[in-house]
């Protein structure tokens, strides 16, 4: 099955155990969020793999368990920097819109 997903944004984690191919060295890095274009699970296997494209402009099928997220926008671009080590600020791309604001007390957006 092959689900195409719509501004969602993430980074790389690379597990030292995960699954092949590793992202750090497919022509992705640690610095750089990535839209995931798409997102396939095959049957045979409970492994889900997103489809993003790498630094060098290629098409990669890479395991969710390399992957965090960092926040979904209706953004176009492929690839945006990441501001600072981590997920503490939103990133900084004038391309990027905030992330979706949820309501805590009842778990709706705001």
């Amino acid at each position: 099955m092959i689900a195409f997903e719509h501004g969602l944004y993430v980074r790389i984690k690379e597990l030292a155990e995960g699954p092949q191919p590793r992202p750090l060295s497919s022509g992705f890095n640690l610095e750089t969020a990535y839209r995931v274009l798409g997102i396939h699970s095959p049957s045979e296997t409970s492994e889900a793999y997103l489809i993003m494209s790498n630094d060098r402009d290629e098409i990669w099928f890479v395991s969710n368990r390399h992957v965090r997220t960092v926040q979904v926008s209706d953004a176009i671009a492929l690839r945006a920097p990441l501001s600072g080590p981590g997920l503490d600020k939103p990133l900084e791309n004038p391309v990027l819109k905030p992330p979706v604001q949820y309501n805590e007390r009842d778990r709706r957006l705001a």
